[in-house]
């Protein structure tokens, strides 16, 4: 008897987690497809180094704060 309790058991956990799995699984295949880019990954490189130079750029254009025993009064 406690072989056939066991062994139901067993068959219980292992249905609950075969569900378990397959819903994971289902859901990751879903969301995990790459978002396909009709650029090539030559223009993507270039539009990656733009991006970087504006954004340098525009840190280098702002004022650097003086310390305040500096200002000039």
């Amino acid at each position: 008897m406690r072989a056939a309790f066991g062994i139901l058991s067993l068959l219980v956990v292992l249905a609950a987690v075969a569900v378990v799995a397959k819903k994971q699984l289902g859901a990751s295949s879903a969301t995990s497809a790459p978002p396909v880019s009709p650029l090539t990954p030559l223009q993507q490189s270039d539009q990656v180094q733009q991006q970087y130079k504006k954004a340098l750029e525009g840190a280098l254009q702002q004022p650097r704060p003086m310390p305040e025993d500096q200002k000039q009064e």
